[in-house]
């Protein structure tokens, strides 16, 4: 995509980032998901499946259950 087609996309990152903006957005495009580097929102962008993200979550959530 080019990177006007980026302009036009809403990018979100977590609430519990913090003001540094040492974090990454992402882009919810239907069945893909984009992410992108915060400090760096030029630079290029990852591109997953709506399956492949999922899982991305899945598993990080599960690895770091009873982490504080």
């Amino acid at each position: 995509m080019t990177e006007a087609v980026w302009d036009n996309v809403v990018w979100r990152k977590s609430t519990r980032s913090t003001g540094n903006n040492a974090c990454v957005e992402v882009a919810f495009l239907g069945d893909r998901v984009a992410v992108r580097d915060s400090k760096t929102p030029d630079s290029p962008v990852l591109i997953f499946s709506a399956a492949e993200w999922r899982s991305f979550i899945e598993w990080i959530t599960k690895d770091s259950e009873g982490v504080a």
